[in-house]
């Protein structure tokens, strides 16, 4: 198998292309509008994790997406529907392949062996965006180290990307933002340190909030919350821009 850089080089332009309107939402907050990602995609070999800092996973379904589209860890999570010459597949970004330009996938071994032979190395893809298939509520994790002064958490487990993360206090109205960091977690620090329980305002990139609350310092322990993000339905765009019909380059699924 050709290594991770080795492909990467290989491609040098890619475009987006493909821009169309639909019907609106059924759910506020998810824009009406999308456009198709057409690229390229090859593999490397990883454990799930990745520089999004998510536990090792026995799911390999997953993909890199170059840095310029990788944001700095704020990809990290979403789920791609990404349709390649011999199938469909949907991968969750869990990294970030510093060598590729926007708009190039870096799967997993497995992911890339259902979309082609893996002999090829690279080859042409389309992808768009969707809602991951989650059972269940969202779970925040701890960081290990964490404690009333320096607090950074990690929603796992939601069906759209995450916008933000916002903290307030016990006792207080003020709602304090957690700053996003480049491994995947929302940080707080605090010189006389945060008073617990706290709730959070943890928000999707479709404006999409939900209020959860953490009891106490508990390093890598996770709270399962009491919501989910609702599922948005009809066309809409958010970042990889996304669609609920087939891609407008296909006439029928592979």
């Amino acid at each position: 198998m050709t290594s991770r850089a080795g492909l990467c080089a290989q491609v040098a332009v890619l475009a987006v292309v493909g821009t169309g309107a639909g019907l609106a939402d059924a759910v506020p907050g998810c824009p009406a509008s999308f456009e198709d990602l057409d690229g390229v995609a090859t593999y490397y070999s990883g454990d799930g994790g990745g520089n999004c800092s998510f536990a090792p996973s026995a799911d390999l379904m997953y993909t890199a997406v170059a840095a310029p589209d990788w944001a700095g860890s704020a990809e990290c999570g979403r789920c791609l529907e990404v349709w390649g010459p011999e199938a469909r597949i949907v991968v969750r970004v869990v990294d970030q392949c510093p060598e590729c330009p926007s708009g190039h996938l870096d799967l997993s071994p497995q992911a890339f062996d259902l979309i082609a032979d893996p002999i090829q190395g690279i080859v042409p893809v389309s992808f768009r965006s969707i809602p991951c298939p989650v059972a269940g509520n969202v779970v925040i994790h701890q960081k290990d180290g964490v404690n009333l002064w320096w607090f950074a958490i990690q929603i796992r487990h939601h069906r759209y990307a995450i916008a933000t993360v916002e903290l307030r206090e016990s006792g207080s109205s003020i709602w304090q933002p957690m700053a996003r960091q480049d491994y995947n977690y929302f940080l707080l620090t605090s010189g006389p340190g945060l008073d617990f329980p706290v709730d959070l305002r943890i928000t999707d990139v479709h404006q999409h909030s939900m209020l959860e609350s953490v009891t106490a310092v508990a390093p890598e322990g996770d709270t399962t919350g009491a919501h989910q993000f609702p599922r948005c339905t009809g066309l809409f765009a958010d970042g990889f821009e996304s669609a609920t019909a087939a891609p407008w380059w296909s006439s029928s699924a592979p």
